[in-house]
């Protein structure tokens, strides 16, 4: 079993390095299933995730080449338009290679995703809109299959802002002879670096960053290198991690207007951020930081990934907190473990209303998916005494070599391997 120890009751001090975001990462390595040229790739973070795509693409026919955070996709063989179940239940954003394959090939046949158990994640928003593209999509027996039956310029609304669904539908519509316009489209930088990628292998996209995005359709799309952006949620859980623990760390490698409603509500609590060096925050801690209301909502509001790690600080800050999650109705899954460590939550539907003490104290608990295991690792260093975190690979899916960087700020963090 993979575990994580962690000593608490340091203060998180030094500087720290955000790596390249898997969530932006991902949904690009299936766009360059769209083209038959090379595609170079930097800042790939080294993930779990990230290998579990590498392989998706590998099964697909694809070429993969990986060289110190950079990768090397040659799609130009690509033999498969159906991805395997085995491949599907791996991970959640194994559903966006159906936008690629349909772009590419005019078809698909892929399983229904597996990833974290934190909600319903229904496809229905993505089958809807490749239907309104012109595909004839249809469910059998666990797979969803599709392929291309009509053509003509659309105009798609999106029931709601989903991040996956406008990924997968710009990846669908962008190899075309029509316009397609999208939404009510998800808002997250991650769109904006999809954009940017495929603007750069010659599509015609606009609007990414805004809640409508048109495209232009194009003959086709050409090789590319391209720099992943910076983690935020990464940077958004050292943010936390500085705060928990009193400490003074600065955060490098992040864009900072990507990061404001964490830092509104880290400033809330009285700890200070900073701006610093351009593309670098300095968090200050306080001894006494205060209770905060947190909801979660798309982008640009504050992000249902940073959630647990948030309510693991103020599980630890005196005074009463109210957290509404409406993303994922599943997502408290972590209040059990963090009252293994004396934290006071109780939940009622979607919302957790988190009595705070002064210090949670270290136990054995249990990462049930990737942010409970951020939360828990916030929780650790933040309480007094030692704390084992099982099930750590959840946290490897989305932490680049963690524990070396808890170590660089000063935190006893090593796996325990059994």
């Amino acid at each position: 079993m993979n575990k994580l120890f962690i000593g608490g009751g340091m203060r998180v001090r030094g500087r720290v390095r955000v790596s390249g975001s898997k969530n932006a990462t991902l949904p690009i390595m299936a766009a360059c299933l769209l083209t038959r040229k090379e595609c170079v790739l930097h800042q790939v973070p080294d993930l779990d995730d990230v290998k579990v795509m590498e392989d998706v693409l590998v099964s697909l026919g694809a070429r993969v080449k990986r060289e110190n955070g950079t990768l090397i996709i040659n799609p130009e063989n690509i033999t498969s338009y159906e991805l395997p179940e085995h491949m599907s239940r791996k991970m959640r954003a194994s559903n966006l290679v159906m936008g690629a394959l349909l772009g590419r090939f005019g078809k698909a046949r892929v399983s229904y995703p597996g990833g974290c158990a934190i909600g319903q994640r229904p496809m229905d928003i993505h089958l809807k809109g490749f239907r309104e593209l012109g595909y004839t999509i249809g469910e059998y027996y666990g797979y969803i299959e599709g392929y291309a039956s009509s053509s003509s310029d659309c105009d798609i609304m999106l029931d709601f802002p989903s991040v996956g669904a406008t990924e997968n539908l710009m990846m669908a519509a962008v190899i075309s002879k029509n316009n397609t316009i999208i939404r009510n489209a998800a808002r997250e930088p991650e769109i904006v670096d999809m954009q940017n990628f495929l603007n750069r292998m010659g599509a015609k996209i606009r609007g990414a960053g805004l809640d409508v995005i048109r495209i232009e359709g194009v003959n086709e799309l050409n090789g590319v290198e391209h720099e992943v952006i910076p983690d935020r949620i990464e940077a958004g859980t050292f943010m936390v991690m500085a705060a928990a623990s009193g400490g003074d760390v600065v955060i490098e490698n992040v864009v900072a207007e990507h990061l404001v409603p964490v830092t509104a509500k880290i400033r809330e609590t009285g700890a200070e951020v900073i701006r610093y060096n351009g593309s670098a925050l300095r968090v200050l801690g306080k001894r006494k930081l205060g209770p905060v209301d947190i909801k979660t909502l798309p982008y640009p509001g504050f992000p249902t990934d940073m959630q647990p790690q948030m309510m693991a600080l103020l599980s630890g800050v005196e005074g009463t907190s109210v957290i509404v999650e409406t993303i994922f109705e599943n997502r408290f899954m972590h209040v059990n473990e963090l009252r293994r460590m004396g934290a006071d939550i109780k939940i009622e539907g979607r919302v957790a209303i988190i009595k705070g003490k002064n210090r949670l104290r270290g136990a054995t608990v249990e990462a049930t998916d990737l942010r409970a295991g951020a939360a828990l690792i916030v929780a650790a260093i933040g309480g007094t005494g030692e704390t084992v975190i099982d099930n750590a690979y959840h946290i490897d899916r989305g932490y680049e070599k963690i524990e070396e960087k808890l170590r660089s700020l000063g935190i006893t963090a090593y796996r325990i391997m059994t």
